[in-house]
């Protein structure tokens, strides 16, 4: 095993340990998308009606991918909580790659998200959501969710990093909160106004929303809209590659020049 991949391991495994001791903030994390699935498709079911699409199968992929893109709000915590408490001093002291770090904490990440889209996905059933593609259109939507979360992480990690404190993070990552509300994850982007509408639909999770609806084979690809979105599956890899592109090195580099 490389270096880089023996340090990796090891830093994954020290986020998963540390997980086992705060399971409440697992549980919470893994409940809250459960709980806006059932508040949005019982309370805004009843009330919002779209021709050819039943609100609730249009409504379980918004929430797969606004769970991906809580990766900045978890990868910013984590990363700030770990500077600011002298973690990442003891890491560099160690003759360790300074890859490892950033990349351990998005591998972590990722599993523990894979963990808890499990309930996620039990609850759509439940409530009617089904996957209507292909088993390969399926293994690629969930690719584009994991894939997607990593990339979020990886910005998240560099913003904990450049943060001044572990309260300023809190802030910073409940403000990613409205990331999702500014998109198509919840509702269609037709009726918004121009500007809203344009601002919407260049907002990376409405490609990769697009993106999982259409290889569940739960809702078309819309019409008229940016090109992110009526190319979204191509829209939302380039999305992904171009935040790994510009955050991860930069994380890297940030975590490094601390030291």
């Amino acid at each position: 095993m490389s270096t880089l991949a023996y340090d990796t391991s090891a830093v994954l495994g020290r986020h998963l340990q540390r997980l086992r001791h705060a399971s409440a903030i697992a549980v919470m994390t893994h409940t809250m998308p459960v709980v806006f699935l059932l508040f949005f498709g019982y309370v805004f079911g009843s009330a919002l009606a779209m021709p050819g699409t039943e609100y609730r199968a249009f409504l379980v992929p918004g929430l797969l991918v606004a769970t991906a893109a809580n990766g900045i709000m978890n990868g910013m915590f984590g990363a700030a909580q770990d500077s600011h408490r002298g973690v990442m001093d003891r890491f560099r002291t160690l003759p360790m790659s300074r890859a490892s770090v950033p990349l351990g904490q998005a591998a972590a990440d990722l599993l523990t998200t894979a963990a808890g889209l499990i309930p996620l996905l039990l609850v759509g059933y439940a409530m009617g959501w089904r996957i209507e593609g292909t088993p390969l259109q399926a293994l690629g939507a969930f690719g584009l969710l994991l894939l997607f979360r990593f990339a979020t992480t990886c910005v998240g990690i560099l913003l904990g990093l450049a943060s001044r404190s572990e309260e300023a993070a809190g802030q910073l990552g409940g403000a990613t909160f409205m990331l999702p509300l500014l998109s198509n994850a919840y509702i269609p982007t037709d009726n918004l106004p121009g500007w809203l509408r344009t601002v919407a639909e260049w907002n990376p999770i409405s490609a990769v929303t697009t993106a999982v609806r259409d290889l569940f084979g739960n809702a078309p690809v819309p019409e008229g809209a940016a090109w992110p979105v009526t190319h979204p599956v191509l829209g939302s890899t380039l999305w992904c590659a171009a935040l790994i592109a510009t955050f991860l090195p930069w994380a890297i580099h940030h975590y490094a020049k601390q030291g």
